[in-house]
């Protein structure tokens, strides 16, 4: 990565010596002059083309580099080498500091081969970032009209192509200059300087007892605290390691949101903003512990690798795709090939079946002509019979009509015979209600029950029986005919007995209306009222139509009727 950077700054006239030089001192490396004019001296292209100085750097400058050296100034060297030839010259939203974030950024996110672009997977990466930064919601719908139009013989942007799409404003309409230098900022802390969270805090001093507040900025295995956040002076340092740990306090001494950072050799006490600012620092060193225990790198560089490692899974999936739709073009052609010569053969074929086939329709005429005799004779027989099956059929068609008019008139009677019981049966539940006069209605009702089943017991058998059982029928209907009579005569008898009842209790009601007595109201109220009959001082007798309605000599002579009827019947 580092040589691909510091090629990006050659172009004809630069000094290799110069460059060297300055390479040199950011990377601090001792320059070794004497091995660049050996490196040089027999190159036909020119000391400044790009195969003639990758290996001279690679060799002599990189091999030699180690981590010691600052990462933001080397990319700061190479900023100033070629920022003025690339840049463009039409105005931008983002001044020249913010654009050399990006092109930091760009370098960080870049595939690595040379020349360096960055592919639309992470453009889209890097804008949803600036916008979330800035506080707005990303726009995928724009985003993919820009993918639309995106230039097909190319894979990706340059770094240059980049710094003008951010700079133009395309997807950060409405925001003014300083949010998306902001935003710029955070991004570029996150990404390049591994910033996993700051700000301000109060912390406790170590000798002075007293807190004072600091800007804090947590990486991934450090805690530095400074005075303010444009980090010119900084104050001192807690170094983590996956031995160190992070715990809540109490409140206590006036301070709320407390929370102790425990080293190896020093216990840090520090003061959030409020409960909320607490969780999150609490969260955040907790997690940059934990990924010191497993260690892994931070969470962004090691979401990069998984998003490189996801293209590189595509593309070689895409590539066997490819190379599988190669295979199956090829099987393909030859398929056709195939094809073409079966066509061939069955040209061939169809011309003898061609000759065959007239041998077979001379063959068919005979046939055929045989056929139509016999196919005449076979048409008269059919005839024959189809004229014997449409008699038959009428026939059974009769048949069926007369089975049909017999099943009707069979289900008519049994609903005729369901519907007498069921209106016996409610004229049964009705004289129930009556005393000693339904008596006699019930046990009548009782018979017609069971002549009533008799009679269906009949029409369910045989038609051979049924004419048998007639004759019975016409006399048990008699005899119902002669009980239904009885029983009006019984209905009308105790018809007449109410309506005596109720010319009595009309008389009653107006003697009541007449009685003054508090006593007699109680017992109207109350229904003790009892008609009293002048005459005999005997109990009175009480009946269904009412107490005292019939004399003993009236209901003595209503019984010698009834018996001379029953025993009568």
């Amino acid at each position: 990565m580092l040589g691909a950077v510091a090629c990006k700054v050659l172009w004809p006239g630069t000094q290799e010596w110069v460059l060297s030089h300055n390479l040199c001192t950011v990377l601090k490396v001792p320059h070794d002059p004497v091995a660049l004019e050996e490196h040089f001296r027999d190159d036909d292209e020119g000391p400044v083309s790009n195969q003639g100085y990758m290996p001279y750097l690679n060799k002599f400058i990189l091999e030699k580099v180690q981590d010691n050296f600052d990462k933001i100034e080397f990319n700061r060297m190479c900023w100033t080498l070629c920022v003025k030839k690339n840049l463009t010259k039409s105005p931008l939203l983002i001044t020249e500091e913010d654009a050399f974030k990006v092109w930091v950024i760009f370098n960080f996110l870049s595939e690595d081969k040379y020349p360096l672009i960055i592919v639309p997977e992470e453009i889209e990466y890097l804008l949803k970032k600036l916008t979330e930064a800035m506080g707005g919601g990303w726009q995928q719908e724009q985003f993919e009209h820009y993918k639309v139009n995106f230039d097909d013989s190319k894979d990706g942007l340059s770094a240059w192509e980049l710094i003008e799409l951010i700079g133009n404003g395309q997807f950060s309409k409405g925001m003014d200059r300083q949010t998306v230098s902001m935003a710029i900022n955070e991004v570029f802390n996150e990404l390049i300087l591994d910033v996993l969270k700051q700000g301000y805090m109060m912390k406790k001093g170590h000798k002075r007892k007293n807190w004072t507040e600091r800007w804090f900025v947590l990486k991934p295995n450090i805690i530095s605290y400074y005075v303010g956040e444009d980090l010119k002076d900084k104050k001192g340092d807690i170094f983590l390691d996956e031995n160190c740990c992070v715990e809540s306090l109490p409140d206590k001494d006036g301070k709320k949101c407390l929370f102790l950072v425990k080293c190896f050799d020093k216990t840090f006490e520090i003061s959030a903003s409020d409960k909320k600012k607490k969780q999150e620092w609490i969260q955040a060193i907790h997690s940059t512990i934990h990924l010191l225990k497993l260690g892994s790198p931070p969470p962004h560089k090691e979401a990069r690798q998984r998003r490189k490692e996801l293209r590189k899974k595509l593309l070689a999936e895409q590539e066997e795709l490819e190379r599988q739709m190669k295979e199956l073009q090829a099987a393909n052609e030859n398929k056709q090939q195939e094809l073409e010569a079966v066509r061939k053969k069955l040209e061939e074929a169809a011309s003898r079946a061609a000759e065959e086939e007239k041998k077979r329709l001379q063959t068919q005429v005979e046939l055929q002509a045989r056929f139509n005799t016999e196919l005449e004779r076979e048409k008269l027989i059919r005839q024959q019979m189809e004229e014997q099956v449409a008699q038959k059929s009428s026939e059974l068609e009769q048949y069926l009509q007369r089975v049909r008019e017999l099943e009707d008139m069979y289900l008519k009677l049994q609903e005729a015979l369901e519907d007498e019981r069921q209106a016996r049966q409610d004229e049964e539940t009705v004289r129930k209600l009556q005393a000693r006069l339904l008596e006699e209605e019930s046990s009548k009702r009782a018979e017609l029950e069971k002549w009533h089943l008799e009679q269906q017991q009949a029409i369910q058998t045989t038609e051979a029986e049924k004419q048998a059982l007639e004759d019975q029928r016409a006399m048990k209907e008699q005899a119902l005919q002669e009980a239904m009579e009885q029983l009006r005569r019984l209905e009308l008898e105790r018809k007449q007995a109410l309506e005596q009842y109720e010319g009595v209790k009309k008389k009653l009601e107006m003697a009541t209306n007449k009685t003054k007595s508090w006593k007699d109201k109680v017992a109207q109220h109350e229904g003790l009222i009892r008609l009293i009959e002048p005459g005999s001082k005997k109990p009175h007798l009480i009946t269904n139509w009412g107490p005292a309605a019939f004399t003993q000599a009236e209901l003595e002579e209503r019984e010698k009727s009834w018996k001379g009827k029953k025993t009568t019947e």
